[in-house]
């Protein structure tokens, strides 16, 4: 098992300073940004796809930090139905696997996407239950005639590249839980399709992520460490598919998520928020979330994401660093 970090959020760094900071917290795994959503400072994707010379003076660099490149993160919405978003994301990910392969990385991280509800919708649309017959149809057009082509093109890429994609089970997408990546597993009769085991995602859904993790075996791929608070009061009054989230005001601060979008800001008093790993669950729960991990894929690599708004970057990093070496060193000793 190799624990590490993904560096999303220290993306203000050199790479240099960011291999430096890892090895410096007892790392030994790192996973970089090679496009979608966000930008890639760690990873010059066009001038590694050019040259050969290029790639081994990167992996080098890596290497000789004492870390190893355990993924390319390429999250985004490569299903999305306006084209300014959807053909950079699908290119970036058709890019990452062909780079990938170059590498000699074995997994790159991604979303499953998500379209719209029609040909001709511009807003992607997520059914959240389809409990009468036109949420079906959407799905059934969703799937049929939208991400069932399109992943079976990315399986073949990726057979082809000998590179595993490990998709992040997220709501928004139309792979959120583990039914739905079987799912997508078997209706593009996949080799090279699995799981990518962020289990905060998971957690505000009401899924226990161990749970999971037996259930999907050797499909998980790939791991985050990533936790969740669940704030019971606020979660008794309005439940987890809270809504009140709101766009940033003029002169805010703005993730930017591809065109003319941006994330949202959560509400006060959200009914869940992300945190540092040790602040939702304690390392008693993630000493037993790697052991399972380990029972179902020895190599695995897992990597810190860091997205606790309460901490600041080096702060959450450093803290869930901490947490997450003394799960692992808790581990017992006959796995």
């Amino acid at each position: 098992m190799k624990l590490g970090a993904y560096t999303a959020c220290v993306q203000d760094r050199t790479l240099s300073e960011v291999l430096e900071l890892l090895r410096d917290m007892g790392l030994d795994s790192i996973e970089v940004n090679s496009g979608g959503f966000i930008p890639a400072p760690h990873i010059p994707v066009d001038s590694l796809m050019a040259s050969d010379r290029a790639r081994k003076e990167y992996m080098a660099q890596i290497a000789d930090a004492g870390l190893e490149l355990t993924a390319l993160n390429v999250n985004g919405n490569p299903l999305h139905p306006d084209v300014e978003v959807g053909s950079k994301h699908s290119r970036d990910l058709f890019t990452t696997i062909e780079l990938a392969s170059r590498l000699g990385v074995r997994n790159v991280v991604t979303m499953s996407g998500q379209p719209g509800a029609h040909p001709g919708c511009l807003a992607p649309t997520w059914v959240v239950e389809p409990w009468h017959s036109a949420a079906t149809e959407v799905l059934e057009y969703q799937w049929d005639e939208v991400a069932v082509p399109f992943w079976r093109d990315i399986e073949e890429r990726a057979r082809l590249a000998a590179v595993r994609v490990c998709i992040e089970m997220h709501p928004h997408n139309l792979v959120y839980n583990p039914a739905t990546l079987l799912r997508l597993i078997e209706r593009t009769e996949s080799t090279q399709i699995g799981a990518e085991m962020d289990p905060s995602h998971l957690f505000w859904q009401g899924i226990e992520p161990i749970v999971a993790i037996e259930h999907l075996g050797d499909r998980v791929f790939h791991a985050a460490a990533k936790d969740v608070r669940i704030n019971e009061d606020s979660c008794r009054l309005n439940g987890v598919l809270d809504d009140r989230f709101r766009m940033p005001k003029a002169g805010e601060p703005a993730l930017g998520l591809g065109g003319r979008y941006v994330a949202n800001n959560f509400p006060e008093h959200p009914p869940w928020e992300f945190v540092a790993i040790g602040r939702g669950h304690d390392v008693a729960y993630w000493t037993r979330f790697l052991t399972a991990l380990i029972s179902v894929n020895p190599e695995i690599a897992v990597n810190i994401e860091h997205e606790d708004v309460e901490l600041g970057q080096v702060e959450g990093l450093s803290f869930a660093a901490e947490n997450l070496l003394a799960a692992a060193k808790a581990i017992p000793s006959a796995l």
